[in-house]
C-alpha cells in the first residue's frame, strides 16, 4: 500500500501525500499551482471553461481526452498525465497552431471561454486528424460560448487541421517516454487522507472488493460526473471515497447459443462503448451523442449511470429495452440480474453496500427494430426530460415482440407493460401503435419538475410511439430537425 498519488502535470511530475476526497483537479491547477489559464464557469461539467487534457493508459496505448477539470476529482487523476493549456506550444515555442488559428480566425472575444475550446479542439486535433466540421461541432458540444458565435470557431479547428503538425507536437513526441513513467505508478493501492477524510485508489477490481469490505459504506466514484456535483453544488461529504475510474475496461463480444453479446466493464466510460454501438447497435448511436458533451463522455460510465439509480439517467431505458443484464460482484461471489430488476424505487436499488455492478451484458438482436429517444431542453450537454428506447420485432408482419422502457416518467426507469402488450400481436401497422400511444397513458404517472410538466411528460411519451411508426413506414420522412453529428 503507498500513501502517496503521482501523476504528471505538463512536463513535471508531482508527488502528493495529503489529499482528499472532495479537492478538485480544478482548485489544485488555479490555486495550489496558480495555472488560471484553465477557468471555473459552471462548475457542473455544463459549460466547459476547466477544460483540460487527460492522458491515461489503456490497452492500446496512451490517450488523451478532454475532461472537466471542475468535476474530476484530483484524487482520480493518479497514474495519468494533465495538460494544461500553459502546457500548450508549437515545437520550437510560440502559439500551436490551434492557438494561431483562434487568432486568425477571430474565434475569440471575452476569451474566458477561449482555453477551455481550445483543450478540446486540442485532443480532437492530435486524435482525429482529418476531422471536419460536424466531428467538430460534436467535440465542442460542452463548451457554451456567450460572445463569439462558433461559427469562427469552427473556421479556426478546420484550418488548424488543415494545418496539421500532430507527429512533431510534443504529446506525440514523448509519448512512449510519458506511458513509460504512468507505468512505473501503478501496482498497489493508494490511501490518502487530508483533514481526516480518505481517498482510497484500489489496484485492480480484487483489491476494489476487498476495500468494500474494509470500508462499509464508501462512495464509489468512477467518472464524478454525478458525484462531482454533489461536492461543488451541495458541499456534501463524500469520504471515505473509492475512485475506480481506472477499473473494469473490457469490452467483448461474445457468441452464445442465444445469440450475440457485447460484454462491457462497469467502468468503460460512453467514449470507449461508442465503437461497439455504432457497429452493432446503429440505430442508438445518434442518442450516444446526446449524452452530455464530449468532455462528459469522456470521463462518465455506463456502470456509474446505472448504479447511481437515476430516474433520468440515459442508459437504463435503452440497456431496459435492450434486454440488458448487469454482474454484481461481492467479494468473489458474482450474481447477475437483468437490468430492469435492479431499479426497484426512487433511490433503492438492488445491491448491498459493499456490492459493485462489475458488468453489463447487452444482447444483441438483428431482428429487432430499435430506436432511442432524447427529450430535452436543449439538444446538446443537457439531462433529459423524458428518454426511452424500443426493442420492436416483426415477423410477417406482425408485431411478436415489443420491450419499451422510458426514463423521467416514474422513480426509476421503468418498462411500458401496458403500451407493450397494445403492441404484442397485432399488425405491423400505424392503428398499433396508436393504441400504444393510448395505452402509456396508464403505465406511468409523471411527476412536473424544473424540466418538464406531468402533462407535457405524458404527450411526449405518447407521441414517441407515433414518431417510432413514421420514421419506419416512411423512410425520409422529416420527423425532426436534422443535425450533422459527427464520430
Amino acid at each position: 500500500m503507498e500513501h502517496q498519488m503521482r501523476f504528471l502535470l505538463n512536463g513535471s511530475e508531482v508527488a502528493l501525500t495529503e489529499v482528499g476526497p472532495a479537492d478538485t483537479l480544478l482548485d489544485y491547477l488555479r490555486l495550489t499551482r496558480r495555472l488560471t489559464g484553465t477557468k471555473e464557469g459552471c462548475a457542473e461539467g455544463d459549460c466547459g471553461a476547466c477544460t483540460v487534457l487527460v492522458g491515461r493508459l489503456t490497452p492500446d496505448g496512451l490517450i488523451y481526452e478532454p475532461v472537466n477539470a471542475c468535476i474530476r476529482f484530483l484524487a482520480s487523476v493518479h497514474g495519468c498525465h494533465v495538460v494544461t493549456i500553459e502546457g500548450m506550444s508549437a515545437p520550437g515555442g510560440g502559439l500551436h497552431a490551434i492557438q494561431q488559428a483562434m487568432i486568425d480566425h477571430h474565434g475569440s472575444q471575452c476569451g474566458f471561454c477561449t482555453p477551455g475550446i481550445v483543450m478540446s479542439l486540442y485532443g480532437l486535433w492530435m486524435a482525429d486528424p482529418d476531422a471536419g466540421p460536424a466531428r467538430i461541432e460534436t467535440a465542442l458540444q460542452g463548451n457554451l460560448c456567450r460572445c463569439t458565435g462558433y461559427e469562427p470557431i469552427i473556421k479556426a479547428a478546420v484550418a488548424a487541421m488543415d494545418a496539421g503538425g500532430q507527429t512533431a507536437d510534443r504529446l506525440a513526441v514523448e509519448r512512449d517516454r510519458v506511458a513509460q513513467q504512468l507505468r512505473a505508478m501503478w501496482g498497489q493501492r493508494v490511501t490518502l487522507e487530508k483533514q481526516g477524510q480518505q481517498a482510497i485508489i484500489p489496484a485492480d477490481s480484487a483489491d476494489l472488493a476487498k476495500v468494500l469490505a474494509e470500508y462499509p459504506g464508501a462512495r464509489m466514484i468512477a467518472g464524478a460526473t454525478d458525484v462531482g456535483l454533489w461536492v461543488t453544488k451541495f458541499l456534501r461529504d463524500i469520504s471515505p471515497a473509492v475512485f475506480i475510474g481506472h477499473l473494469m475496461k473490457d469490452i467483448e463480444i461474445t457468441d452464445t447459443a442465444s445469440g450475440r453479446e457485447i460484454r462491457l466493464g462497469a467502468g468503460v466510460t460512453y467514449t470507449e462503448a461508442l465503437p461497439l454501438i455504432a457497429r452493432h447497435l446503429p440505430a442508438a448511436r445518434e442518442y450516444w451523442l446526446r449524452i452530455g458533451g464530449w468532455q462528459v463522455r469522456n470521463m462518465g460510465t455506463i456502470g456509474g449511470n446505472i448504479a447511481n439509480g437515476s430516474p433520468i439517467g440515459d442508459t437504463p431505458p435503452l440497456l431496459i429495452a435492450l434486454g440488458a443484464r448487469i454482474v454484481l460482484r461481492r467479494g468473489d461471489n458474482r450474481r447477475e440480474i437483468a437490468i430492469e430488476d435492479f431499479f426497484i424505487d426512487y433511490g433503492k436499488q438492488d445491491r448491498a453496500a459493499d456490492e459493485f455492478v462489475e458488468t453489463i451484458v447487452i444482447p444483441v438482436d438483428e431482428n429487432a427494430q430499435l430506436a432511442a429517444y432524447k427529450i430535452s431542453k436543449r439538444r446538446e450537454s443537457d439531462i433529459s426530460s423524458v428518454a426511452a428506447g424500443f426493442a420492436i420485432t416483426v415477423d410477417g408482419g406482425m408485431i411478436t415482440d415489443a420491450r419499451i422502457a422510458f426514463g423521467g416518467m416514474a422513480g426509476v426507469p421503468k418498462r411500458a407493460t401496458g403500451a407493450e402488450a397494445a403492441l404484442r400481436g397485432q399488425p405491423f401497422a400505424e392503428a398499433a401503435f396508436d393504441a400504444a400511444a393510448r395505452a402509456v397513458a396508464d403505465d406511468f404517472t409523471p411527476l412536473s419538475d424544473m424540466r418538464a410538466s406531468a402533462e407535457y411528460r405524458a404527450t411526449v411519451a405518447a407521441n414517441l410511439f407515433r414518431r417510432f411508426w413514421l420514421e419506419r413506414s416512411e423512410p425520409g420522412l422529416p420527423v425532426r430537425l436534422d443535425q450533422a453529428v459527427g464520430a
